[in-house]
């Protein structure tokens, strides 16, 4: 990709849209995975030039989003520790704990640090020997091959006051847990472009056959996604059900086998909880217990903790395509960036931070808010 205008095209888009419009006989729910696929849609616009059969739900996607409340604050008790280091992407400090987030513990003098990558915690744990450096390993399958590199040399480099509070969550179990559900509404998926240049997608040919939706793998830009509904809608009127590839210049079929390997050699598949949505099976990654040593949970005994999520809060619905975030009596009112009941609010790929920064005011005009 030379220039991201390229695949921002107006009249590119106009076509795409012609092209639903002309293949679409009938009503179709299709699902994004991803939560930067919905700030795209909902930011371009997208939705409002299919037809009026096309609904778009938004997914699980977004892993600040579903990182168990319990887990913030774990994250908030190791943070606050005098000793403690504790080093995190940006988007986890304003996700809220049960009484303060990980932003307020830095406000408080708390050594909070983010970094754009988990080996830079590796080098401050080498200049503070005295000190314990944690890294909050939060992510889909993209972001796990980092964590478990920096893992793996600090199992090979001898660095001991290093560990990871891990939150690795899976794509594809997510997806059978809501095509398994009662209340189901997907009938086809946008799946996840990143996610799928590390893992490949041959894990998804079985999930589209057992359930009979198509899958169509997809970029992030307007026209990757356009391109995506188009190739999912075909499936849908065709009655095929196959797994398709539209992110080719990103995404091989078997994905990154290096970076796979890492990852298989630091974590093994466990349960997973989900914030807003409850344990999914399978679904996570767990250090092996090789590295236990490096696991932050086991080394501040934190791991028993538990926590009880706001009730106003329907963060778990709006994950699974049940509901719209301006469908949350919440959003906008009790729930707003500065004061959030969920992390939808606040990620920079939750779904109700992407209506609540690009639809508010249609919304308010509509009465909606």
């Amino acid at each position: 990709m030379k220039f991201s205008s390229e695949y921002r095209d107006a009249s590119a888009a106009q076509g795409y849209a012609q092209e639903i419009r002309r293949i679409t006989t009938q009503p179709w729910t299709i699902m994004e995975i991803c939560g930067g696929q919905t700030h795209a849609i909902v930011k371009f616009g997208l939705d409002e030039l299919l037809p009026k059969e096309i609904e778009l739900v938004h997914g699980p996607g977004c892993p600040v989003c579903v990182t168990p409340l319990e887990l913030i604050d774990k994250a908030v008790q190791i943070a606050q520790r005098p000793e403690v280091i504790f080093c995190s992407f940006g988007d986890m400090l304003r996700v809220p704990g049960s009484e303060i987030d990980l932003f307020g513990i830095k406000a408080r003098g708390g050594d909070v640090r983010i970094l754009y990558s988990p080996l830079d915690a590796l080098k401050i744990a080498k200049e503070n020997p005295s000190k314990q450096v944690v890294f909050f390993a939060v992510g889909f399958e993209t972001t796990a091959p980092a964590h478990a590199m920096a893992v793996f040399q600090a199992k090979q480099q001898g660095i001991t006051n290093f560990s990871v509070l891990v939150s690795h969550v899976l794509v594809p179990p997510a997806m059978e847990a809501i095509l398994g559900s009662s209340s189901n509404r997907v009938q086809g998926f946008l799946a996840a472009g990143h996610v799928c240049a590390i893992m490949g997608y041959e894990e998804y040919i079985p999930i589209a056959a057992k359930y009979k939706v198509p899958i169509v793998v997809t970029g992030f830009e307007p026209l990757d996604i356009l391109q995506g509904i188009a190739m999912c809608v075909a499936q849908l009127e065709q009655g095929r059900y196959e797994v398709e590839n539209q992110y080719t210049r990103a995404v091989p079929a078997g994905g990154n086998r290096q970076a796979q390997h890492y990852v298989k050699e630091v974590f093994h598949v466990v349960n997973r909880k989900w914030r807003g949505i409850g344990e999914i099976g399978a679904s996570g990654l767990s250090l092996r217990p090789e590295y236990a040593e490096f696991d932050a949970e086991l080394r501040f005994n934190v791991g028993d903790y538990t926590a009880e999520e706001s009730p106003l809060c329907i963060s778990g619905l709006i994950m699974q395509g049940q509901k719209k975030p301006h469908e949350c009596i919440a959003f906008g009112r009790q729930c707003t960036p500065e004061k959030p009941l969920g992390a939808p609010m606040v990620s920079s790929e939750g779904a109700c931070a992407a209506y609540y920064r690009y639809r508010r005011a249609e919304l308010a005009t509509a009465g909606k808010v």
